[in-house]
């Protein structure tokens, strides 16, 4: 098994020095890896994804690398989307709590601002589009004004990055029912899992299949618990939609593959069992202080 791991290794690669052979800053590797621009395959030494060298030679030899494969992982917030679309920012940030424009990655600044980052090329894409010339220019469509003066709060960026994320953790869970069931727990809250899957071993072999999302902060921080709130699914219809793919998919997984259980524990023979223990009242001098010792007093 050993001398099999070791050849895997040296026809692929981990994702670090993938990242560097491809002359990608490692957020850009990973942003290509969830869009499925670069292909990743299990480490049979149970240690993550890797790429295979194959992959690279096959990336490396595309035209114009490595600047076209770099302008495809390009994002923009904002002020740089704003531009990119010839829009205000006031109107791109609209359009995008409307949910017309779908964030691929995020993070908090210092002062715990949520900053959501989209790819430049569907942005350019989205401008191009002549359908969308009325959301550029001009008086706002009534539809999207409306809709955001109806609901002041409205903002459908953090739901449409975890739509686009579950996409991403499907394409990495490929058939495996039980990988499918866990990119889709990851993304609800612990209770409505535990309210979805009840049994304990099955929900601890879940546990063992859960993708790691991003990290944002050190664990327990307030970074780190407002970036749990974005990746949890929160509007009811998303939580139903969620809990009835899960349920769904656990009804697969335990058809095909059901949780390992503990082995029962094997009965104890007759001359296993302890002996019964003995009431009969103690004799002798011992027995006699006992019983002097119960006695009331006075």
């Amino acid at each position: 098994m050993s001398g099999t791991i070791a050849t895997s290794h040296r026809l692929t690669c981990a994702p670090s020095r993938a990242a560097r052979e491809l002359d990608l800053k490692r957020g850009d590797f990973d942003l290509a890896v969830h869009l499925g621009l670069i292909r990743t395959v299990p480490d049979e030494g149970g240690g993550g994804r890797r790429v295979a060298r194959a992959e690279i030679d096959r990336l490396r030899a595309e035209d114009g690398f490595p600047d076209a494969l770099r302008e495809r992982v390009a994002t923009a917030g904002t002020h740089e989307g704003a531009e990119i679309m010839d829009v205000t920012p006031t109107r791109f940030t609209s359009l995008a709590r409307f949910g017309l424009l779908v964030p691929v990655r995020f993070y908090l600044n210092r002062y715990r601002t949520v900053v959501w980052l989209y790819l430049a090329e569907e942005l350019r894409q989205f401008a191009a589009d002549k359908s969308n010339a009325p959301l550029l220019t001009g008086r706002m469509p009534a539809q999207v004004r409306e809709g955001l003066k109806a609901r002041p709060r409205l903002d459908r960026r953090p739901r449409n990055w975890r739509g686009r994320h579950l996409g991403f953790l499907l394409r990495q869970a490929g058939d495996d029912p039980w990988a499918h069931a866990a990119a889709v727990a990851c993304l609800l809250d612990p209770a409505d899992v535990a309210d979805v899957v009840e049994d304990p071993h099955e929900h601890d072999h879940l546990n063992r299949c859960r993708p790691r999302l991003p990290a944002h902060g050190a664990p327990g921080s307030p970074a780190a618990e407002r970036a749990q709130e974005l990746m949890t699914a929160s509007e009811p219809d998303e939580v139903a939609w969620f809990r009835a793919d899960l349920a769904h998919t656990m009804e697969t997984a335990r058809r095909q593959h059901p949780a390992s259980r503990p082995a029962p524990e094997p009965a104890l023979q007759q001359e296993d069992r302890p002996a019964p223990r003995d009431h009969t009242p103690p004799h002798g001098l011992l027995g006699w202080l006992r019983r002097r010792g119960r006695r009331p007093t006075g």
